[in-house]
């Protein structure tokens, strides 16, 4: 087995020609952080991107940053604070949950993976803020598409194509991203001891309010110890972020709380204490415990997904917490199997929905649809897109469904996969 570590795009397109014309498959990826997500590659090669890193520009005044497709997230976010700025979508860090490094994830990654975060309801996720990519097709050829500008597209955005496409399309060798000022004050409101019904109620609440929450997740009872080193007990939390400028957010927090006051006991967290709060809830701290028991990622209409929750627990063991005011249910099964006919025959029952598998045992993995299946005419177009972009089939084989098929139609306007 050969691995490949080009330091240039030209090393990347030279590789990438190599293979196609080779006919050898690869493997793609930037650190590996996410490389337990998805059915199992068996390449003998693999294009490692780790060495192609490095900012290559950065204008804070104009709200653009560049970087190669290897660079680690955790050195441009830390280059970002250093300038008051940040990635709006809040990029999740899969590493710890599945029993690596935190701080390992590229942002050619961020990009194919379509990430996000709990602020995603408010910012969206990777594909809405991509300006522009270079990259390397599975022909062997490099091409870009967008910019440096925002209004810099016309026809189709080949940049936002690669969102959740998961390294099968193209390599990632240069991305654009925009980026935006970080809020000068944070202060999340607690409600404590709400039943999931009750929390999913109060969240449309505050989201329907003029208090403009940027978040609103909801933790169980004892999900919650897991959540900033169980700082904040074990009471079941429902959660709610508002940011901005400090009496702004004042003001919107007092506004909560007469519009909240009746639903619980209310405690405010602010600075640095909810920081690390929401980025337990982005990574799925709480289910990050080192095992491979399976873990769901869960997509759903905000009021059905706990209903689909409780008629689960009728037949399988399984822990629960929410994101994205109650539509982001993360599931771990307390059992080895993941369950994925009763899981998703359950999200179709309760108003449909996308399940993706982002941990479990790698012959797990290769048994089962990892990614939500595609409708016939959406598999079809799938694989169209992939017969175009890397016809022979080279860039991570199998990764999204067997054989040269590509989920990322569906995943790139659904998102469960970010």
């Amino acid at each position: 087995m050969t691995t490949f570590t080009p330091s240039s795009s030209a090393e990347a397109l030279s590789t990438v020609q190599w293979a196609a014309a080779e006919e050898t498959p690869l493997e793609i990826l930037g650190h590996g952080s996410k490389r337990g997500i998805g059915r199992p590659l068996q390449t003998e090669h693999t294009l490692d991107l780790s060495k192609l890193a490095g900012v290559t520009l950065y204008e804070p005044a104009e709200l653009v940053l560049s970087a190669k497709g290897g660079t680690p997230l955790a050195e441009i976010e830390r280059l970002l604070a250093e300038n008051g700025q940040q990635f709006a979508f809040e990029p999740m860090d899969y590493g710890p949950l599945l029993g690596g490094e935190p701080g390992r994830g590229t942002i050619g990654g961020a990009l194919a993976a379509n990430l996000s975060g709990p602020r995603r309801l408010k910012a969206g996720a990777a594909r809405d803020h991509i300006l522009g990519v270079a990259a390397v097709s599975g022909r062997g050829e490099a091409f870009k598409s967008g910019g440096r500008v925002v209004k810099n597209v016309t026809g189709y955005d080949l940049s936002k194509l690669m969102a959740n496409s998961w390294g099968t399309l193209a390599v990632l060798t240069d991305v654009t991203f925009k980026v935006l000022p970080a809020a000068e004050t944070e202060v999340t409101l607690a409600i404590r001891g709400l039943l999931d019904e009750a929390a999913v109620v109060a969240m449309a609440l505050a989201l329907g309010s003029s208090a403009e929450v940027s978040s609103a997740a909801h933790l169980p009872e004892r999900i919650a110890a897991r959540v900033a080193g169980g700082k904040h007990g074990s009471d079941a939390a429902t959660l709610l972020r508002v940011e901005g400028f400090g009496p702004s957010v004042v003001y919107r927090v007092e506004a909560l709380k007469q519009l909240l006051g009746k639903a619980g006991p209310l405690e405010e967290i602010a600075g640095e204490a909810s920081k690390a709060i929401w980025r337990d809830i982005r990574d799925c701290r709480p289910f990050a415990d080192g095992g491979t028991r399976p873990v769901w990622r869960v997509s759903m209409t905000p009021s059905a997904a706990h209903h689909m929750v409780m008629a689960l627990r009728m037949q399988a063991a399984v822990d629960a917490f929410y994101d994205w005011q109650g539509g982001l249910a993360w599931l771990s099964m307390r059992e080895d199997d993941p369950e994925a006919q009763l899981l998703r025959g359950l999200i179709r029952k309760h108003g449909g929905g996308h399940a993706t598998l982002v941990r479990a045992s790698a012959p797990h993995r290769a048994a089962l649809p990892v990614f939500e299946p595609q409708p016939p005419h959406l598999a079809a177009l799938s694989a169209r897109l992939k017969a175009e972009f890397d016809p022979k089939n080279i860039f991570n084989p199998g990764r999204m469904a067997p054989g040269a098929g590509s989920a990322t139609l569906v995943q790139s306007t659904e998102g469960a996969a970010s």
